[in-house]
């Protein structure tokens, strides 16, 4: 008997595998198409600090927007950011500081009062910009898709353009009086980034609200007439020594502390810590409550706006 003979089967090559019929199953789950369904988020949303970092061209573009739509076909154009303070502290310094005798210190009153009225000012601004800035916005928040949140940022950035520029007239009148400031000049920067957060907390707030309840465009300007003078921007910070109601209204108050830090790092004197720390854990709060609340409404903007 002859042994066998062994041999090695060819393999078959790759494309005679490919070509072999797949089975009848796989077939029909391959022609199965595939669909998507996108669902907007439901309830309370983070901050998508991501998503805003991706977007920052276009952050960018509506901040310069709303700059030039500001000055747009006025005759005296970005002046009108320096003139604004400058005209109000002409008109403090004739009725509270001739006619009242508004004490100011040892410095000179319309110095005094230009001091505080620039970190009110940047933020009057930038709260009223912010908490229109939405409804300002419709047609293009009814067509295209980008994080809402950017629109009152870019209005708070915005506000801030004007006050870089408005602080060239404050350099004008320090130079003038020869007051150098100290080392607390170090911490204008940071009170400027306090009273920003504070803005657009608060501006990211009356935004959303401003959508679902038109009311709100009578009640920004109020708050601002009346923050005004229970803010301290053109008399002295109170002693201490008020009434039990007085105290509490300007606890209450962080412009109150960031107001007065802001004029002791221009023209020197001492800080009050605990005041202005009290106010940054307050304008960081408030800044994630409104916009956690923005967040979570967001996704309604386009149909009730």
């Amino acid at each position: 008997m002859r042994s066998p003979i062994i041999t090695d089967a060819p393999t078959s090559p790759p494309e005679a595998a490919a070509a072999e019929p797949a089975p009848a199953d796989a077939t029909a789950a391959a022609s199965v198409p595939h669909t998507i369904i996108i669902e907007p988020p439901r309830g309370w949303q983070g901050i998508d600090m991501a998503e805003l970092w991706r977007y920052r061209e276009l952050l960018f573009f509506l901040t310069w927007r709303d700059v030039k739509v500001r000055y747009k076909q006025t005759v005296l154009g970005a002046a009108w950011a320096v003139l604004q303070p400058a005209m109000m502290m002409v008109v403090f310094t004739i009725f509270f500081g001739r006619l009242a005798n508004v004490s100011s210190g040892d410095v000179w009153y319309p110095l005094f009062a230009l001091c505080g009225l620039l970190p009110w000012f940047f933020f009057s601004t930038a709260l009223t910009n912010a908490a229109n800035s939405v409804v300002g916005s419709e047609r293009l928040i009814t067509k295209i898709y980008f994080p809402r949140l950017a629109v009152p940022v870019a209005a708070v950035a915005a506000a801030a353009v004007d006050f870089v520029v408005a602080c060239s007239l404050l350099a004008v009148l320090v130079a003038f009086q020869g007051v150098w400031p100290g080392w607390q000049i170090l911490l204008a920067p940071v009170v400027f980034v306090i009273v920003a957060l504070f803005a657009a907390g608060l501006g990211a707030l009356l935004a959303a609200l401003n959508v679902a309840y038109r009311d709100f465009r009578y009640v920004v300007p109020f708050l601002i007439q009346v923050g005004m003078f229970a803010t301290p921007t053109i008399y002295l910070q109170p002693s201490g020594n008020e009434g039990t109601m007085v105290k509490l209204l300007l606890a209450l108050n962080p412009l109150t502390s960031l107001v007065s830090a802001f004029r002791a790092s221009v023209l020197g004197g001492p800080i009050h810590w605990s005041g202005l720390g009290v106010a940054l854990l307050a304008s960081l709060a408030l800044l994630v409550m409104g916009s956690l609340y923005f967040r979570r409404i967001e996704d309604r903007f386009a149909d009730i706006i």
